[in-house]
């Protein structure tokens, strides 16, 4: 048993440093790299949910991250990246991303988050605080290549978040914190 969760360990590692790995590429380089990644993401999403386009194009902003996350049976261990947008000024602030959480469960996703802020306080806290903590308690099975699945809405303090499974299987329950802060290097 200790191998197996060794293991997976250093398997869940790998992922997610092979997941942000980018170090070899350019400020420009990267940046195009996570405006592709919400490009696509908001396509997804806009296939699934129609709606959202109308909801994201009379906000006052939006963000979409890209976020590796890995359960090891008490533990829960995240990082990625993302991009939020000014609808109104229309700045783009480049943000990073980790998480860690304690709780049950085993597997790895590769989630999408888009957050849709409808207050200009939401969307600028957000990008100058970038704090949210949260409760989580999911199934998340996909592993086709026939496009995303939403795994939640939730709507609080003026921000609704829609995530989205890309691929991975994952059982867990897990009450973990988030922290978004900005990308120094890219902005």
């Amino acid at each position: 048993m200790h191998k197996l969760i060794f293991s997976l360990t250093i398997a869940a590692l790998m992922l997610v440093s092979a997941c942000s790995n980018t170090s070899s590429k350019t400020p420009i380089e990267k940046r195009q790299i996570i405006i592709d990644m919400r490009n696509q993401v908001l396509q997804d999403l806009y296939k699934i949910k129609p709606d959202v386009k109308a909801q994201i194009g009379s906000a006052e902003g939006y963000a979409v991250f890209s976020n590796a996350n890995i359960n090891l049976i008490f533990a829960s261990v995240g990082a990625g990246h993302g991009v939020v947008r000014d609808n109104k000024s229309g700045k783009n602030t480049f943000m990073k991303m980790g998480e860690a959480g304690v709780g049950l469960g085993i597997g790895v996703k590769d989630i999408r988050a888009v957050f849709v802020f409808h207050s200009r306080d939401a969307l600028s806290q957000f990008i100058e605080d970038g704090w949210a903590f949260g409760v989580n308690a999911d199934a998340a099975a996909k592993a086709s290549e026939k496009g995303a699945a939403v795994g939640g809405e939730a709507t609080f303090d003026n921000i609704t978040v829609y995530q989205l499974t890309e691929s991975g299987l994952a059982l867990q329950a897990t009450v973990k914190g988030t922290k978004f802060w900005q990308d120094s290097e890219l902005n």
